[in-house]
């Protein structure tokens, strides 16, 4: 059975009482069909219990390929629909999160918050999609998340007041101050005692009274990079090969331990949006890049770090039945536990010489008593050589001698016997070598135990095979393996000794645990060191790898000589650089140029750049300065996009509403090639008004597009900037074919490569007499159109008068020149505008 314990899995089931379809689990499958206990179901997925896990020394990278967050969510009914609340709990780190907010009716804010935690699970109301009535957060919810389990339970079990007391039980005293942040969310409440009951029951094990860190996490705090654009950016996941590193967690992922990297990945997904924060980090970066000394030390403390989070999740949880598995498992975590609390010192003194505000906080942390006070009452009954060891056969020893001698009587005869048995395996082995005169050596297995190995060509054995008493033979090239009747018996003593002297080493540590528990939530504290402490280190590594640059906030985004941190790590040599320029008074940007000139780079290296500043890095530039966004939207034209299909335009025409109806002032908006899924007039149409109603925001826009028409804009809205990538021209050898040479450098203004598809054509096989029909077409409607928008001399002075206000306006707001410097400028700005201005007297044409 499931937990080991068929009894005691379907108590739990009767407990719960969740509205089901199996009698066993009591969960409602009837909806999605996959539920995460069922076992004769195909297709379905099933859990390990936590309290069976160990904390590993798993690498950084893998952190993730694992989905462990299971997720409540419940929506308001009637007058209070759109009003969500949510729960989350990650079966690997004793920390849940609660979220509350107002969503619209796309429910974007519920689907980026769900995709940033890539749940395992997800809980619903059973009324969520009663037949014939399925809400429409349902059903956006399985669209989306098509490979998670979904489960729904009765909507009792969503009760606020029993949320509530959940938390009063559960919550560590360190963070009581939740209580006044949710007492009055309801929603959020409901989701927390579901999810509290459900995870009870999968786990079979309960939260140690006051043991969890609860938190309240409100979408006002973080930046939203919703899932498409994250997607579009290759945040986390390369589009080509989901197992590449080529992605921003790539680029920036020198992390050491697995919390490190799993903050690292939620930050990329949740930049800051506060400043102050900002810089605090930035602070810390640029004191480990001054301080090699501090860098390195650090470096190598928090590299022997396990998974603190894992660690403390299954310390805080009390099994509901004893088994030889959870037994071990304690008796793990409890050897990494003391292996822990060593490196607390070792860490003080890599910080004690720190400057910065944020590691000097750490540093006055880790002076909490309580870390001793735990590693004294560890070190009064393990022993002081036992630690974390690499090797499944090293662990055992060090599990077995964990306890100091004299504790427990019957303890040291059971591991006198064990050591017994092992000699004797050893002995054995030995014996076997000498008798077939063969290299025999032993070798051990977590699957297998104790077994023979044997490196030997088959030509040296007699017949070219093995002596008869040997079974179960694996062969490897020249390596055998093999075991005998005889040791498979001494491993079932062995095996019988192991049990008795985990059972008793385990009511000895849990005695221990029971008395270190009130004073185990520093390592809440701990935790949270460790994995800031990994991310802004690997955000120092990224930086000594190239010519990173500090960011600066202001409400500017200028980045000078800046290039795309991705296409720098693929590249053999570092990219074009470029440079950008929007402030409020010129916030949106048109930018033209052939196809492959580098314009969806471009694009897609300003909204890195941007989350890169926000999270903390260092920048790829020369100099950066950033306005924070709020938000970060992107429509990135695909190769797929050139394509005219109904598919492809709707597409398009759900991405450009998404942005419409949740861009704000603080956006920072990235759109290219809109339009391209229907005809040229359709096209046009759509970008244009798509233009028009995000100029009415204060929003920073990049808007790429093939349609020169567009860039004509500028003459109706002072605030648009136009610039293309420049190409070159070159002729063949043979002087008869013209090739295009790609400089990927952003000018100012539009592209002259008006007619692309003509010069492509050229170089086709069509008849000449077609190609020079279409020149004199495109030439004559070019014309008309041209006519149409021509800018007048009052609307050239209109603009040439608001673009320097705007300029005298960041001057006001950020200008650090000294008086003489600011005086030249000023002036500057003046001929500017005057060369800006037209001319009196002259005609149109002459403006």
């Amino acid at each position: 059975s499931y937990f080991g314990d068929k009894s005691s899995c379907v108590e739990n089931a009767n407990a719960l009482n969740l509205t089901s379809s199996s009698s066993v689990r009591g969960l409602n499958s009837t909806c999605i069909g996959k539920t995460p206990l069922s076992s004769g179901r195909s297709g379905c997925r099933s859990h390990t219990p936590l309290m069976g896990y160990s904390v590993t020394s798993s690498s950084a990278l893998s952190a993730h390929t694992v989905a462990s967050v299971i997720v409540a969510v419940v929506e308001g009914r009637g007058l209070a629909r759109g009003e969500v609340g949510m729960a989350s709990i990650d079966l690997k780190n004793p920390e849940m999160i609660l979220s509350q907010f107002a969503d619209n009716t796309t429910y974007a804010k519920v689907i980026t918050k769900l995709k940033i935690l890539t749940p395992l699970e997800i809980i619903m109301s059973n009324t969520a999609c009663d037949a014939g009535n399925t809400t429409k957060l349902f059903s956006l919810i399985t669209e989306h998340f098509k490979n998670v389990t979904f489960t729904t339970v009765q909507r009792k079990y969503f009760n606020e007041t029993k949320g509530l007391e959940y938390i009063e039980q559960l919550c560590a005293s360190e963070f009581s101050t939740i209580f006044m942040e949710v007492q009055s969310k309801y929603y959020c409440l409901a989701a927390a005692a579901a999810l509290l009951k459900y995870v009870e029951f999968i786990q079979n094990a309960v939260y140690a009274p006051k043991s969890l860190k609860v938190r309240f996490q409100g979408s006002e705090k973080t930046a939203m990079i919703d899932s498409s654009s994250a997607q579009n950016l290759e945040l986390v996941i390369n589009n080509r090969d989901s197992r590449n590193g080529h992605t921003l967690l790539g680029v920036l992922n020198y992390t050491k331990t697995p919390g490190g990297s799993r903050r690292l990945r939620s930050n990329i997904l949740e930049p800051l949006v506060d400043a102050e924060t900002i810089n605090t980090r930035l602070d810390c970066v640029q004191e480990l890049l001054q301080d090699e000394e501090l860098f390195f030390g650090l470096q190598a403390v928090i590299s022997k770090f396990l998974d603190t989070e894992q660690l403390l999740s299954v310390l805080v949880q009390i099994p509901k039945q004893d088994t030889v598995k959870t037994a071990e498992s304690k008796i793990t975590n409890l050897i990494y536990l003391k292996h822990t609390l060593e490196l607390v010192e070792p860490l003080k003194a890599a910080l004690r010489s720190c400057n910065t505000q944020l590691l000097k906080a750490y540093y006055n942390s880790l002076e909490d008593t309580r870390f001793g006070i735990i590693l004294e009452k560890i070190t009064t009954v393990i022993n002081d050589d036992t630690r974390y060891a690499k090797g499944c056969l090293n662990m055992r020893t060090q599990k077995c001698y964990a306890v100091k001698p004299n504790i427990n009587e019957f303890l040291d005869i059971a591991r006198r016997t064990y050591t017994e048995i092992v000699d004797d395996i050893a002995g054995m082995i030995t014996q076997l070598a000498e008798k077939y005169s063969l290299p025999m050596k032993t070798s051990f297995s977590s699957a297998r135990g104790f077994f023979i190995q044997m490196n030997a060509d088959c030509t040296t054995l007699p017949n070219g095979q093995l002596p008869s008493e040997f079974t179960k033979i694996t062969r490897m090239k020249n390596t055998y393996s093999f075991t005998s009747a005889d040791l498979i018996k001494m491993n079932e003593r062995c095996q019988e000794s192991l049990r008795e002297i985990y059972h008793m080493t385990y009511l000895i540590v849990c005695k221990l645990l029971n008395e270190i528990y009130e004073h185990i939530h520093c390592l809440y504290k701990l935790s949270d060191i460790v994995s800031m402490l990994d991310m802004l280190l690997s955000f120092a590594h990224a930086c000594t790898l190239s010519d990173y640059v500090r960011p600066e906030f202001t409400d500017t985004l200028a980045i000078k000589q800046g290039w795309h941190p991705i296409l720098e790590k693929i590249a053999m040599e570092k990219p074009v650089s470029n440079n950008t320029y929007l402030t409020e008074g010129n916030n949106f940007v048109i930018i033209t140029g052939p196809n492959m000139s580098g314009k969806s780079t471009y694009l897609k290296q300003i909204a890195l750049c941007q989350i890169m500043a926000q999270i903390g890095s260092y920048v790829p530039a020369e100099y950066c300065s950033f306005r924070i966004a709020e938000q970060i939207f992107t429509r990135i034209g695909m190769d797929d996009d050139i394509e005219t299909n109904a598919s492809t335009f709707m597409k398009e025409m759900k991405e450009i509403t998404y942005i419409i109806q949740n861009a704000n002032d603080k956006s920072l908006i990235i759109i290219d090639e809109l339009g391209r899924g229907t005809s040229a007039e359709e096209g046009i149409g759509i970008c244009y008004a798509a233009c028009e109603y995000l100029l009415n925001l204060k929003a920073f826009t990049l808007f790429a597009t093939h349609f020169l028409e567009l860039c004509h804009i500028d003459a109706l809205y002072p605030n648009v900037e136009n610039y293309h990538f420049e190409v070159q021209h070159v002729r063949s050898s043979a002087g008869n074919k013209e090739k295009i040479a790609y400089t990927y450098t952003l000018s100012k203004g539009y592209t002259e490569e008006k007619n692309y598809g003509l010069k492509a054509a050229e170089v086709s096989s069509l008849p000449s007499s077609v190609i020079l029909d279409a020149k004199e077409i495109t030439s004559h409607i070019a014309k008309q159109i041209l006519h149409r928008q021509k800018s007048t001399p009052e609307m050239m002075k209109q603009r040439a008068a608001y673009q320097l206000a705007m300029r005298l306006v960041q001057t006001a707001r950020n200008s650090r020149l000294d008086p003489d410097s600011l005086r030249i400028y000023l002036k500057a700005l003046k001929k500017k505008y005057e060369a800006s201005c037209p001319t009196p007297g002259k005609n149109d044409e002459q403006c």
